[in-house]
């Protein structure tokens, strides 16, 4: 059995690597704002970041189920921050999926399909990576307070979402853009809504990890996705 030295290096490592991993997600998720307003070089960086955000979610898995394994029995806070942390990067994979599915959305829609909604689509990236690294930041703190803050964030996203809900039903009644691209811009809305849902159950981690208890019920909207991971 390894030391307790060799022991918190490895809970240390694993800390890293989760921060590594939030800072990834943030900065897509600022790039897909960016991506939505025709950067064709933010749009390229998310589809070309998936191997990076794979390699950083197996290292963690990894590093968990060897912790479980080797460092039999897990106890108290290090048992809660092991678990919470195999939990949560699948939270952190499927925010960084859908940076991708959104530079991929807007890969495929003509030039100025997003327009109108520029400006309600980067000032949804900007909270919501703010959420990201807020959440992330909580959990690597054990911060209660900086999560239930990052918990509250996510009423304002839900407002922002509802305004770009809006805007496409004026669209559509003004018959601008294509109809066929308002689909497409009501997903992108919505993806960065689910991504503050995700970040809200990493809040709830962060949570779990200083109390051992849960905020967010089952039944809480934020966690009806299914992990498709």
């Amino acid at each position: 059995m390894a030391t307790r030295i060799e022991f918190t290096k490895q809970l240390n490592d694993m800390e890293s690597l989760v921060r590594r991993f939030g800072e990834k997600c943030a900065a897509d998720v600022r790039a897909a704002g960016l991506a939505a307003t025709g950067d064709k070089g933010a749009e390229r960086g998310i589809l070309e970041g998936r191997k990076a955000a794979e390699r950083l979610r197996n290292n963690i898995e990894s590093n968990c189920l060897d912790t479980m394994l080797l460092q039999q029995p897990l106890v108290g806070s290090d048992l809660r921050f092991v678990s919470a942390t195999f939990r949560l990067v699948s939270d952190l994979a499927q925010i960084d999926s859908m940076t991708r599915d959104i530079a991929f959305i807007l890969s495929e829609l003509p030039k100025k399909a997003t327009t109108k909604l520029a400006d309600n689509f980067m000032a949804m990236s900007a909270r919501t990576a703010a959420m990201v690294e807020s959440s992330v930041n909580a959990f690597a703190a054990s911060d209660v307070d900086k999560a239930h803050a990052v918990i509250a964030d996510d009423d304002d996203l839900d407002r922002m979402y509802a305004e770009a809900q809006d805007i496409v039903v004026e669209l559509i009644k003004a018959g601008k853009p294509s109809p066929r691209s308002l689909p497409e811009l009501l997903m992108i809305a919505k993806y960065f809504e689910r991504m503050g849902d995700h970040a809200q159950r990493i809040a709830d981690w962060a949570v779990f990890r200083a109390t051992g208890e849960r905020i967010l019920s089952v039944g809480d909207h934020s966690y009806d996705d299914v992990d498709a991971e």
